[in-house]
């Protein structure tokens, strides 16, 4: 494993251009850790920063990624009115192994940075400089999440046959907070495995996003998902954890920040901590613990919350 990659895993990395000259810049935004061109990383590593070289090529290998938020989707004609969001968390699930670069223009870069954090993706970002405040805030918060190795966890199995019609099935069940696992073939480990092409899901049912989501959603039923959001449609959760523990991570691809949004995660937990980009440490409101679930509500939430849960003994 190259120091890179070993770095990515705990944050993804501002891919600079600029020179030794601009290092008051990235200072003022506390970003301390950069990926340079390779004839660059002394120099910065001199003036104090944590560099790592990358190469063009290097950059041209990884995938490049779309840059998360809400977008209108010109000339689809929906059913609902629900917002479309564009998010990389199903890329990451699909294809943990890959590495990813972002290219985002301004506004964008703090929600990259928390959306490759959340995923543990190996992510290099390319940022327009004017995001380097935000991106620094967002970095510095990251740093000080504590760490947490757990699994990720799915209510279905989605068999992936490497198409994109199965690619667009996992992002629409992210973006519905329907939690899933790629698997190879059917897994005993889940009651309802999606294989796109067969007899019970059929690829023209596929062309309808949200019908397709609807149905999954009826078999699987409400009561049976592990987590359930309320207040909002623009925040996709993801959850790990194991027989102690779990944690949520929250992304906002709306915008603006939310308030009061609620969450429900099937179990009994009690609240452990919850941390809040630009807000940092905060209490949660209202967790009650009924019928088998734990409910909570997080006061404010901007672009990214992780809430800590252990076991309620």
């Amino acid at each position: 494993m190259t120091p890179l990659v070993v770095a990515l895993l705990a944050l993804p990395c501002v891919y600079w251009t600029e020179g030794t000259e601009s290092k008051a810049r990235l200072e003022a935004a506390s970003i301390t850790r950069i990926c340079v061109a390779a004839g660059e990383v002394e120099r910065w590593r001199a003036a104090g920063f944590a560099a790592m070289a990358i190469t063009d090529a290097e950059l041209a290998a990884r995938e490049t990624l779309p840059s998360p938020g809400v977008t209108a989707r010109a000339g689809l004609a929906s059913p609902t009115r629900a917002p479309w969001i564009v998010a990389n968390g199903w890329r990451f699930t699909r294809s943990p192994e890959k590495g990813y670069v972002y290219d985002v223009p301004a506004g964008h870069g703090a929600l990259a940075a928390a959306e490759a954090f959340a995923y543990h993706a190996d992510a290099v970002l390319k940022i327009d400089p004017a995001d380097l405040p935000a991106v620094g805030a967002m970095l510095t918060f990251l740093d000080a999440v504590p760490a947490a190795d757990l699994p990720a966890i799915a209510d279905l199995g989605i068999v992936d046959d490497g198409s994109a019609a199965t690619g667009e099935v996992m992002n629409l069940l992210a973006r519905r907070n329907l939690l899933f696992k790629v698997v190879k073939t059917a897994s005993p480990e889940f009651r309802i495995n999606i294989a796109l092409g067969t007899r019970e899901y059929p690829l023209a049912d596929a062309a309808d996003p949200s019908a397709f989501a609807q149905k999954i959603r009826r078999q699987l039923t409400d009561d049976q998902r592990s987590v359930r959001l309320y207040g909002s449609e623009v925040v996709i959760c993801r959850v790990t954890g194991d027989a102690q523990r779990r944690r949520v991570h929250l992304l906002n691809y709306g915008g603006s920040d939310i308030e009061g949004l609620r969450i429900r995660l099937t179990g009994a937990y009690h609240v452990a901590s919850a941390y809040v980009a630009g807000a940092g440490r905060v209490d949660l409101q209202d967790q009650t613990i009924a019928n088998g679930a734990t409910e909570f509500s997080i006061p404010h939430l901007a672009a990214y919350a992780v809430i800590d849960l252990d076991t309620a003994r």
